[in-house]
Order: structure tokens, then C-alpha cells, then sequence
């Protein structure tokens, strides 16, 4: 519900209640905040809109670069110099950070322009930001699909001041400034003006008008004031030779005097930015209540799609602000390709796939499955024309590049959407594309050794073969499907037998212990080569941390030994590390769903709060938070696989709207839980009135709805111990893999 979304929440440095039980064992090295932003934002829209006070990442709040630990602070209090927009949400150090066209409501000269003032009384509601300046300007923005619009309340002056800075861009932090290599600026009229700026070779044009038309209207540069100037043209920029230049209206108010400016934005040039602006808000000025209402329905239509019945209102906070930062991300912008003649599919901010591809896209494939279709389209189409299937797409010339961090990921959504059968999607070319991305860079070594390193791109690669395997099938050819299924089978050379985990490698965040639970395509070869259930799942009883002793978590900037002595335990870092997303459900695999049971409800309930620091590190796009909503759903979806694996949910009730079918998920036994407190177990599972033995939905069984009927109980039960999640080998007998006893509970 809308009512309930918190945009602060993950916004400052994490603070939740003392780690207990299970959870107080887990160590996590990576920054320990939520790097979100409270911004104004629309579903997936292209933009978004926020005060601007240069700190990491988003450019709002108060901390300095950081990469492991609590974040240092920049400032000691909230404070602004402006509002900007296009901002990442919950990301770390992605080298991208945006915040262009700074806009300052002002009552001093233009000299004073790049001062901080402090906020007062923010607000946020999806769509909505609102703050007051400590010099009683009083601020509110919102956003449509391809605008912006802001509204300023300003008290009595004779020489009040709306100044747009159009050569700004990134953060406050070393090196994190973005410097236009070209920029054009154009007054039109009274109260309109256009505008591009190339950065990182993306030209992005702005077309603004300002209802302010008895104010005087000036360009500026180097804080100079230009009367009677109409343009300003840069067609080469050094970061030594920038000196800022922007537009700005200058006039007096009476108290209360409301200000409206309003932004059409476009990768495709001016025109196109006018005609976006027109498309979102219409052409009548006074536009701000209309474009925010428009804003609000979408929200409450996009958060429609998930519901749930919870016990107290701190956790519908914390689960619909989940689902709020979830569908943030990626931004689609469709007929904006900058590089590229195509008027169809476009998606930005894909920052990155190693983030979002586990818990996110799977969302979005199973809420809005017409927008999984158009993202799919899109990644082609960047493959298309720049070669290759992005790990990361920002709005920046080209797909970013990250060495050690993950390959072959988007293989993962495009099966999952195959074997759904969403129509929409040429398979035959998408096919040509999936094949051609798994032999780039380190995929030539899988080919010709099959191994590549860091060892976890083994897996990738592997798993990428075996996801673009059930396409090739999919279009009936067999022969390139049996050669990727052979292909796929060379997971095996990322373990080491004698130690059950992956071989020792560079691991990109994280060691090998965190890289050895994930849910490869063949699971029960996988626990096979850990020398059995028992064995695999001592292997991950020692991971989490059973009967482990409490730790401490690091603080402000760690020492290199506190460093070491924290991997040292090759332990959980409690969500707070990708690949540790799915390593609770490979105890399903070894017939322990009570294990995933309890790991899940300790990081439901401990790692997750309301308030700033309700969250347990980055975001990450929306990857962290759509975690904690399939998790208190009861389900999990296992990427590239077609498949949900079923465990206790944390509310009574949830219903999922699929494409205009509803999936029912309802509980019997269902006990209001504590943190720290014990976890409730799957004691049984109905299907529409069908018994439901095994601890798995198919994809097409989700998206068919329906109703799911949990019954939990105080003790673990014999349910889903026999019946093992698919693996690709499981036409072997179980028994070449698994020893023949049923595990102890």
C-alpha cells in the first residue's frame, strides 16, 4: 500500500536492533548502509528527482566514498545545494553518478550559487519530495516517465532567484564530478529554454519552462550574469577549462508567491525533450499537482501487484518499501536510444545485472511480465549495436565492463522468459545474441580449458550455457542444444572434491565459501561432489554459523587486519554480498527446507527495520529489497531455472497479481514472529486442493495463480525431504549422489 512506503528507509548508515541468535554470528564486510535516496522517482521511469548535497552515491545525505565498513561522513547534518536529477538507487562505487541540472531557489546573489543549506521538515512519498530550506524556500518535486516538475514557495523578496546549473554533474567526493564534454544552452522565450549536454558521450537534452514570465530571464557564466545573451555554446570542455554556466530567472515574490519549473528530458535532442515534457505534463503551466496525481496512481497500480496481510504497521513499512525500491529500477526510456536509430525498446541503468538478475528481474518478470518483454528486447538491441550483452548499462556511451564481477547473466532472464512462453521475443535472434556473448573476453577460456577466473566465472559460464540451451531446444535445435548442454556440464571444474567448495581463485567481494552455495543447474552432482547430504549441509551449518559465537561488525574505517580476521571466518554476510542471496535455499537441495526456514526468518526479522537505517547495506537496485519480498512471500526464484522454492512466509497472507491472475499465498498455523525469536516450519503444502509434496513451484505454475496453502508448525516436519528440487542430472538415480538415509531434523 502507498500509504506505507517509507523512500528514507536504507538512506543513512544502518541501524537495526542487536543481532540475536543465528543472525548475531553473521560478519559482513561491505558498507553498511542502504545507499538509497528519497527522491521523487515514477515506476522504472527514466527519471528521477532529489535535493543534491554531493555525498555518495546518490548525491543526497551525508557520506563520503566508501566501499566496507560505516561510511565516513561528509556532512554533519542534511543539507542541499540544490535539487537534481537522475540519480542511482541504492548502488556502491559504480563510477556513474549523474545529479545534472542543479536547481537552486535562491534569495542571495548569484556568487553564493553552490551553498549548502540545510533541510527542513523532508517529507517523501513514492513520486513526491518535499523539503524547506533553512532560508524558508520551500521545495517540492515530482517526476513522470520522461520529466520533471518543481514547485517553490518562496517568502517575500525583491530579488528572489531560480538558478538551473547546467554544467554540473556527479558527487561532491574525489573524482566523482562528471564534466560535459559539450554543451549548447538556448533562451527561446520568456519563461522557455533548451539545452544539451554530452556526457560520458550521452546527449542529454533538456527543454524547460519556468511560469515565472514577468521575472527577468538570463544566462549566466562563471557566475557572471550575460543580459540580453540568448545562447551559449561549448564545443569542447577540459575539466580545467570548465567554468559552471547555467540559466536563471530573477525577480521579486510575495510571501507565498509559488514558483513552478518544469523539465522535459531526451537522449534524441531538444525537440524530442519538448515533446516529452508535453506527452508527461501537458501544455498548460501550473502542471505540478495534475503530473503528481498522474505519478500517484501509477505507484499505487505498480504497487497493487503485491499485497500482504502483516502483523504490525513497522513491517507493511518495511515490506511495501521493499516492493517501492524494487520497481525503481532499470529506467525505461522507449524511443530514446542515443546511439542507435531504432525507435523501439530502450533501458538504462542496469547497474548491474549481477545485482538484479537473482531476485529483481524475477520480479518483474512475475508483476509486470509486459515489461520483462520490452527490458528483453532491449538488451538485444544493445547487443545489437554494441556487440555484446550487457553486465551493466548506464546512461553513458557503451555497456560497462566489470572484469571479475559477473559474465553471461542476462542468459538467466532470457530462459527464465522462454520457458514461460511470453510471447513478444524473437528466439532465433535472441538466440544468435546469447550464443555470440558467451565467447567474449574470459569466455574464450571456458572454450578452450573449461575454466576461466576468477573461478565464479566458471559458473557463470556454465550456467549461461545451460540457460541458452533450453532456447536453443525451445526453437528445436537440438544439436546446438546438446553441444551447450555439454558446455554447461564444465561447472564441475570450479570445485575442489577434497574440500567440497570452489578452487581457490580472485574472488571479486567475498572468498570461495561464498561462491560455493550457489544454486547451479545441478545440485545434486553439486552436493555429490561435497561427498553427500551430510556432508554439504555440515558445509553449510559451518557457513551460517550454527553454534558459531556472536561477532562484531566493523566500524568506521576498518583496519586491514579487522579485514582479515572478519573473511577469516568465511561466514553469511547476511544479504549484505550477492552471492549469499541464494545460499540459504541449497538446503533445500539436501532435503533441509527446516534450515532454510530458520536462516530466512533470521534476516528477515533481524536484518531489516523502518527508519534511515532500516537497511543491512546497498540496495542494489532494488536486488536487496526484492529479496525481503519474495522471502516474506515463502518464495525464492531460482534464475534461468523456471523455478520458485517454497519456505515459511512471514506474513499470514499475500497475493501476487500475475498478468490479471492472482496467486493466493495463505498460512494455517501462522504465529506473529520475533526477531530472535524461534522460526515456524512448512508442515504441509496445497496447491489449488492438491497436496503438494515437493518444496517447488514451476514458474508457469506461479504465473498460472492460484491458491497456495501454507501450514506452518513449531517443529521441522518430513515435508520436502524426499522430493529434491530439479537438478540437470537427476535422470541419474538420486542415489549415485545422495546417501540412501533420509537427513536427520
Amino acid at each position: 500500500m502507498i500509504e506505507y512506503v517509507d523512500p528514507f528507509i536504507g538512506t543513512d548508515v544502518t541501524d537495526l536492533p542487536q543481532p540475536q541468535g543465528l543472525a548475531a554470528s553473521w560478519w559482513w564486510p561491505k558498507p553498511q548502509v542502504g545507499n538509497t535516496h528519497p527522491g521523487a522517482t515514477y515506476p522504472f521511469g527514466m527519471v528521477s528527482a532529489c535535493s543534491y548535497s554531493g555525498a555518495y552515491p546518490t548525491g543526497y545525505g551525508l557520506h563520503q566514498l566508501n566501499t566496507e565498513g560505516v561510511p565516513a561522513r561528509l556532512h554533519d547534518r542534511q543539507v542541499a545545494s540544490g535539487f537534481t536529477h537522475f540519480q542511482q538507487s541504492g548502488t556502491g562505487a559504480i563510477r556513474k553518478y549523474y545529479n545534472y541540472f542543479r536547481v537552486t531557489p535562491m534569495l542571495q546573489s548569484l556568487d553564493s550559487l553552490g551553498t549548502n543549506y540545510e533541510l527542513r521538515s523532508e517529507q517523501a512519498r513514492p513520486g513526491w519530495y518535499s523539503t524547506t530550506l533553512d532560508s524558508g524556500i520551500r521545495c517540492e518535486l515530482t517526476v513522470g516517465p520522461k520529466s520533471a516538475v518543481h514547485r517553490y514557495t518562496f517568502p517575500a523578496h525583491r530579488d528572489a532567484r531560480l538558478v538551473i546549473d547546467f554544467s554540473l554533474g556527479g558527487l561532491a567526493i574525489p573524482h566523482g564530478a562528471t564534466v560535459p564534454l559539450r554543451a549548447h544552452l538556448q533562451s527561446l522565450a520568456p519563461g522557455v529554454a533548451q539545452g544539451e549536454v554530452v556526457v560520458e558521450g550521452a546527449p542529454l537534452a533538456v527543454h524547460v519552462e519556468c511560469d515565472t514570465s514577468e521575472w527577468r530571464q538570463m544566462l549566466w557564466y562563471d557566475r557572471r550574469l550575460m543580459p540580453g545573451g540568448t545562447r551559449l555554446d561549448f564545443d569542447y570542455i577540459r575539466p580545467t577549462t570548465l567554468r559552471p554556466f547555467g540559466l536563471m530567472w530573477l525577480g521579486p515574490t510575495e510571501p507565498g508567491q509559488v514558483v513552478e519549473l518544469r523539465f522535459g528530458f531526451s537522449l534524441r535532442g531538444v525537440d524530442q525533450a519538448r515533446e516529452n515534457l508535453y506527452l508527461d505534463c501537458g501544455t498548460e503551466r501550473s502542471s505540478f499537482e495534475s503530473r503528481r496525481s498522474a505519478t500517484t496512481r501509477a505507484w499505487r497500480d505498480h504497487l497493487g501487484t503485491v499485497e500482504v496481510d502483516t502483523h504490525t504497521s513497522d513491517q507493511q513499512t518495511i515490506f511495501d518499501t521493499a516492493l517501492y525500491h524494487s520497481m525503481i529500477k532499470p529506467c525505461f526510456a522507449p524511443g530514446e536510444s542515443p546511439s542507435w536509430a531504432l525507435n523501439g525498446p530502450f533501458v538504462f541503468d542496469i547497474c548491474t545485472m549481477w545485482d538484479i538478475y537473482r531476485t529483481q528481474l524475477p520480479l518483474l518478470t512475475t508483476v509486470v511480465p509486459d515489461r520483462a518483454v520490452e527490458l528483453a528486447n532491449a538488451l538485444l538491441s544493445i547487443c545489437e549495436e554494441e556487440g555484446n550483452l550487457p553486465i551493466g548499462y548506464r546512461m553513458a556511451k557503451g555497456a560497462d565492463r566489470f572484469s571479475r564481477q559477473g559474465s553471461a547473466l542476462a542468459q538467466t532472464f532470457l530462459a527464465d522468459l522462454c520457458q514461460l512462453g511470453l510471447p513478444g521475443i524473437d528466439w532465433d535472434w535472441a538466440l544468435c545474441h546469447m550464443d555470440t556473448d558467451l565467447r567474449r573476453g574470459y569466455g574464450e577460456d571456458f572454450l578452450l580449458r573449461g575454466v576461466a577466473h576468477p573461478i565464479s566465472h566458471t559458473l557463470d559460464l556454465a550456467f549461461g550455457y545451460h540457460c541458452t540451451a533450453k532456447v536453443a531446444r525451445h526453437i528445436g535445435d537440438r544439436a546446438l542444444a546438446d553441444q551447450f548442454e555439454a558446455m554447461a556440464g564444465q561447472w564441475v571444474n570450479a570445485f575442489d572434491p577434497n574440500t567440497g567448495l570452489v578452487k581457490d581463485s580472485d574472488f571479486y567481494e567475498g572468498g570461495k565459501w561464498n561462491y560455493s552455495f550457489r544454486l547451479v543447474h545441478d545440485m545434486a552432482r553439486r552436493i555429490g561432489l561435497a561427498g553427500g547430504h551430510t556432508a554439504f549441509i555440515t558445509l553449510l551449518d559451518q557457513f551460517f554459523g550454527y553454534g558459531a559465537a556472536p561477532v562484531t561488525q566493523m566500524g568506521v574505517r576498518p583496519s586491514a587486519a579487522e579485514l582479515s580476521r572478519g573473511y577469516a571466518l568465511n561466514r553469511f554476510e547476511g544479504l549484505n554480498n550477492e552471492p549469499d542471496m541464494e545460499a540459504p535455499w541449497s538446503y533445500h537441495y539436501a532435503g533441509r527446507p527446516d534450515r532454510t526456514a530458520e536462516v530466512v526468518h533470521a534476516a528477515v526479522h533481524g536484518q531489516f527495520g523502518t527508519g534511515r537505517g532500516g537497511l543491512p547495506g546497498n540496495d542494489d537496485s532494488g536486488g536487496l529489497s526484492s529479496w525481503y519480498v519474495w522471502a516474506s512471500l515463502g518464495l525464492f526464484p531460482v534464475a534461468g531455472q523456471n523455478q520458485f522454492l517454497i519456505s515459511s512466509p512471514a506474513v499470514a497472507h499475500g497475493r501476487i497479481n500475475v498478468a490479471g491472475r492472482e496467486l493466493s499465498i495463505e498460512t494455517s498455523g501462522f504465529v506473529a514472529p520475533e526477531p530472535g525469536g524461534p522460526a515456524r516450519y512448512v508442515q504441509s503444502v496445497r496447491l489449488d486442493g492438491a497436496q503438494l509434496e515437493r518444496s517447488w513451484l514451476s514458474g508457469n505454475e506461479l504465473h498460472r495463480g492460484g491458491r497456495l496453502v501454507i501450514e506452518l508448525g513449531p517443529r521441522p516436519s518430513a515435508w520436502g525431504t524426499q522430493q529434491r528440487p530439479p537438478s540437470a542430472s537427476l535422470a541419474t538415480p538420486l542415489s549415485h549422489y545422495f546417501e540412501t538415509e533420509v537427513p536427520a531434523l
